[in-house]
Order: C-alpha cells, then sequence, then structure tokens
C-alpha cells in the first residue's frame, strides 16, 4: 500500500517469477511496473529494481508455459512508474499473468518489486 525503501516484495537473485490471478477475465494492454526512485533510495541507487522482464498469460496456474505478451526493459533512470503496452498480437483473455524478471539493475543479493499491474478490458 505504500511505496517506503524496503517496503517490497524481495526476491534472492537477480532471476525469479510472480504469478498474479486477477478477480475476473481479461484482454490485457498494458502493463504498469513501479519501484522506488533514486531520491527515496538510502543508497542513493535502485540497482535492486528488475530490468529485463517479460509477461505472460496464463490459462490455469499449472501451465509452464504461457502466452508471451511482451518483453521489456524497466529504465532505472525513467519515472518511478512505467507503463508497458502489449507488444505480441493476442486475441485471448486471461485470468491469470505471470511477471518473469531476468535481471535487476546490478544488486547481486536481492531484486526488488515494489508494485506491478495488468490492465485491460474486462472479458463478457
Amino acid at each position: 500500500p505504500d511505496m517506503y525503501p524496503g517496503n517490497c516484495w524481495a526476491f534472492k537473485g537477480s532471476q525469479g517469477y510472480l504469478v498474479v490471478r486477477l478477480s475476473m477475465k481479461i484482454y490485457p494492454t498494458a502493463f504498469t511496473l513501479e519501484h522506488i526512485p533514486k531520491t527515496l533510495s538510502p543508497t542513493g541507487n535502485i540497482t535492486s529494481a528488475p530490468r529485463n522482464f517479460a509477461v505472460y498469460g496464463l490459462d490455469d496456474e499449472y501451465q509452464e508455459e504461457g502466452k508471451l505478451l511482451g518483453e521489456y526493459v524497466y529504465d532505472q533512470e525513467g519515472e518511478p512508474l512505467q507503463m508497458f503496452p502489449v507488444t505480441e498480437k493476442n486475441e485471448d483473455a486471461f485470468q491469470i499473468v505471470e511477471l518473469r524478471i531476468f535481471s535487476n539493475w546490478g544488486h547481486a543479493e536481492y531484486t526488488c518489486l515494489y508494485r506491478f499491474r495488468v490492465h485491460g478490458k474486462p472479458a463478457e
């Protein structure tokens, strides 16, 4: 609910994933990823911010390989809240979305996720 330094979901290393079940099936249009700004960081840097990531739509939580919706880079020099449009052609609605982090901005021990949002149109 707040954006204080350290108030994040941290995972060990620079690679990890998060699977989210939405309240309803949607046709995804965009995603937002939010991290604290450098000015709020006690160290003055945000090396624990995600860097390269991808988002997938899943039919169920047991599906190993979902449908790729896009591959992105969170810009540590950009705004704390960054929006990424769906870049892969997609006609499907999903209730389950996977955020897969491939790298961070250089932190050796962990990666921090503050906020991840999924935007889209409700499926009928």
